[in-house]
């Protein structure tokens, strides 16, 4: 067999599940940190309150 033949087709896969699941908590992160300087008026605006999100 030739090299390119017997490799491993997704040798990072694990890297790129590390690099989604860490943007993804990102987001959420940032997302709770805007969604904390709201207050509770323009909260019930969005159809939330503060245990929704905590």
């Amino acid at each position: 067999m030739e090299f390119y033949e017997n490799r491993a087709k997704k040798p990072f896969f694990f890297f790129v599940l590390v690099g989604r699941w860490m943007k993804q908590e990102w987001r959420a992160y940032r997302t709770r940190r805007v969604l904390d300087r709201l207050s509770d008026e323009q909260l019930k605006d969005v159809g939330l309150r503060r245990s929704d999100y905590c």
